[in-house]
């Protein structure tokens, strides 16, 4: 199944030259690149949050498949659905799906469906955002797309531990990427101090922490359980520590600190 872009003119360009230049102008080029076991990027039309997803992936080595993890904003599929074979269409090139890896991730978490067909997929971008600027730093990686529709912290644990025995047993490098933007239409302060709370359980690497925070600080973080899956992973593959790359919100663009989103963007190493 080929996956056709969802969002292309809305979220990024959808003409392949216009996209190369507008994810150029975010790419840090003569950084220090490091091994990341996981990364949290965002996931807003470029124009918004493409600086802090720039900045995350201009600092990492990359693997031979990003696993990337999404909420589901459509409601389509199963609570926890990953497309196990295929491809991705973007402007600028296309991604194959490890199917190794997406089939044996199914094997080992009980509580997830394998789709080859996609459907969970088909209309949801927050996958699909991180893709322009994959492609424009290397053509030559796949990826697992998993998208999630549940609030439960056991299918996330499990869901991690899932995901971590099988990066262990495959072979070659592996990074984890959770796709998430942070606070949602609150002031901008209201917003950054929100933000930091779940951004400290983070850099602690503490999977309960962002949960329980997230929950009990009734933070509007989108893919708080792709963050709480992806650090049970990084966890299990021996995470040592974790930075915060890049914070801003959309009143850095738009100068509307009325409401405004939060963008961040770490690495876990």
């Amino acid at each position: 199944m080929k996956r056709k872009p969802a969002v292309a003119g809305q979220f990024y360009s959808s003409d392949a030259s216009e996209l190369s230049e507008e994810v150029g102008a975010y790419i840090k080029p003569g950084i220090k690149k490091e091994r990341a076991i996981g990364v949290l990027s965002p996931h807003a039309g470029l124009m918004y949050s493409g600086q802090v997803a720039g900045a995350v992936f201009s600092r990492i080595e990359f693997p031979e498949t990003f696993v990337i993890i999404s909420p589901n904003h459509t409601g389509l599929g199963s609570s926890v659905s990953i497309m196990t074979s295929g491809e991705w269409q973007m402007p600028t090139g296309d991604l194959t799906i490890d199917e190794k890896l997406a089939v044996k991730i199914a094997e080992l978490c009980g509580a997830a469906d394998a789709d080859p067909s996609g459907k969970a997929h088909l209309m949801e971008h927050s996958i699909e955002v991180q893709l322009p600027f994959i492609l424009h730093l290397s053509k030559n990686v796949r990826i697992v797309p998993i998208t999630l529709m549940t609030d439960s912290i056991e299918t996330f644990r499990t869901l991690g531990e899932a995901i971590a025995d099988a990066v262990k047993d495959c072979g070659y490098p592996v990074t984890i990427v959770a796709s998430s933007d942070m606070s949602h239409y609150e002031e901008e302060t209201v917003a950054r101090s929100k933000d930091k709370k779940a951004i400290d359980m983070i850099l602690a690497l503490n999977p309960e922490g962002l949960y329980n925070t997230v929950k009990r600080e009734g933070i509007s973080m989108c893919g708080y359980g792709p963050a709480t899956t992806m650090l049970y992973a990084a966890n299990r593959l021996g995470a040592r520590k974790a930075e915060l790359i890049k914070y801003m919100t959309s009143g850095d663009v738009n100068r509307d600190y009325s409401q405004v989103v939060g963008y961040a963007g770490m690495i876990i190493k």
